[in-house]
């Protein structure tokens, strides 16, 4: 016996994964997600085959929630593919490794266009290619009725090299701290969504689509790094992380890091000038920006796009700028807390 199809709500577009089904939905997305270079097999199987060159495997997961990661009326679809791999991407490289492929978990409403999943997959694919990475599998599924939401899970496997990984928890005292990549351009264009606009252009471009300095990841890792971390809370934040599991105090040069972030005008001053704020606000304590954080063995000659912003001492385990409290220096420039707080 025949069983009856489900009615088709009328409202639902005709691309939506209701109407196209899960099948039709997992073809569609693949035609656009890439080729994995290390991947014997590829998507369509219930796993996908990989080979691991290093014999290790670097694996993180990062999770991005529809309403508290991104919104839909203020970032394209490709915009999420993009900022949803960024984050897992960078976290490999904090490793010192380069990522190989992802997985990717999806939940969505029904009446989602299967076309808005496409464009996810066309950024996540577009994100990982310049390092030979794509999805590789994953998972889809019906979100809560009640939420409505779009939730992206994406898990990044990596590759060492022969390198070792480098961890948070290895800075010294006399060790020199050092940045690369940006800061603050996240929050800047979070702070110009909030209020209706959508320039300065490049601000706004920075919170869609982080920008993380992957090939920094392996460079700091050949040159000695002995700590590391992304920058994905907040300056203070992360590097109270690496500080805690060091058990060093982690002293940043407000100087050098104003040249590092702020030495040239910019869409942060701009923007923070026109809202009566501070643009050192968003450097300290702004997340998503995916930058990374190191430290070097003093004398050390830093590899290219690093640079140095403060020293690692011994006597506990926090933060410091120019010698003051984290939290003190967060709040003398009108930062609420020193990053961000997940659960808050």
């Amino acid at each position: 016996m025949t069983r009856p199809r489900p009615l088709v709500p009328r409202d639902d577009p005709a691309d939506s994964v209701r109407v196209v089904g899960e099948f039709g939905v997992i073809a569609r997305v693949l035609a656009r997600s890439g080729t994995a270079r290390v991947a014997d097999v590829g998507p369509g199987d219930d796993a996908a085959v990989l080979r691991a060159p290093d014999g290790r495997v670097v694996a993180t997961t990062d999770v991005l929630v529809e309403g508290r990661h991104f919104r839909r009326d203020w970032s394209s679809a490709e915009d999420v593919g993009h900022k949803a791999a960024a984050a897992n991407l960078a976290d490999v490289a904090a490793m010192g490794g380069v990522t190989t492929a992802l997985l990717v978990g999806l939940a969505c409403p029904p009446d989602t266009p299967t076309t808005w999943l496409e464009g996810v997959a066309a950024g996540l694919a577009a994100e990982c290619a310049p390092l030979g990475a794509a999805v590789v599998g994953g998972d889809t599924v019906s979100s809560a009725p009640d939420s409505g939401a779009v939730v992206l899970s994406v898990t990044a496997l990596g590759d060492l090299g022969g390198r070792a990984p480098v961890l948070r928890s290895g800075a010294r005292p006399g060790d020199v701290l050092a940045l690369a990549g940006r800061l603050g351009w996240s929050a800047c264009g979070l702070a110009v969504l909030r209020r209706g606009f959508t320039s300065p252009a490049a601000a706004v471009a920075a919170h869609r689509r982080p920008a993380p300095p992957y090939a920094a990841g392996p460079a700091a890792a050949d040159a000695g790094a002995t700590a590391m971390c992304d920058v994905s809370d907040g300056l203070l934040a992360d590097a109270g992380h690496l500080a805690e599991e060091s058990g060093v105090l982690v002293d940043v040069d407000r100087a050098a890091l104003v040249r590092a972030t702020l030495e040239l005008p910019g869409p942060l001053q701009q923007v923070a000038a026109a809202l009566g704020g501070d643009p050192m606000a968003w450097v300290l304590t702004g997340g998503e920006d995916h930058a990374l954080l190191a430290t070097f063995p003093a004398g050390s000659a830093l590899p290219e796009g690093w640079v140095p912003i403060g020293t690692v001492h011994a006597g506990g385990a926090g933060v410091r700028v120019d010698g003051e409290p984290a939290e003190a220096a967060a709040a003398a420039v009108g930062a609420e807390g020193t990053g961000h707080a997940h659960f808050r």
